[in-house]
């Protein structure tokens, strides 16, 4: 552990730069987001057709904060109506292979966390 221990200290601001960072990207739709424009460039419509749940609010709110982040781009197109698109950026792209990697770990160790989930609770009642 101790190796990791710096990593919370970085820039002296107690961690608050990095759980800012995790906040965005373990987001509930933050992943979604960024798996759904690995394919390419999307519009707004489409990338809510393509994400089941998620309001058109959720949408707005979590692309502004992609692309404040740098992690998405948004272009517009003068167009009646205006047209605008969505697209990872290359630091955006960089999260995929990570983010894979989780859900990796997610998927094989599913049963055992459901396992764990279900004697808790059995000795909960």
């Amino acid at each position: 552990m101790e190796q990791y221990e710096h990593t919370c200290m970085i820039r002296g601001d107690g961690g608050r730069a990095i759980r800012a960072i995790l906040d965005r990207i373990c987001d509930k739709w933050t992943m979604l987001i960024v798996a759904t424009l690995e394919q390419g460039r999307m519009r707004f419509s489409h990338l809510q057709q393509h994400i089941p749940g998620i309001s058109q609010r959720m949408l707005t709110l979590t692309l502004r904060n992609l692309e404040r982040d740098g992690l998405v781009s948004r272009t517009v197109y003068a167009e009646v109506p205006p047209r605008v698109e969505y697209a990872l950026t290359p630091q955006g792209e960089s999260l995929i292979p990570p983010a894979l990697t989780l859900a990796r770990w997610a998927i094989e160790h599913n049963g055992e966390i459901q396992a764990s989930r279900d004697a808790y609770d059995a000795r909960s009642k």
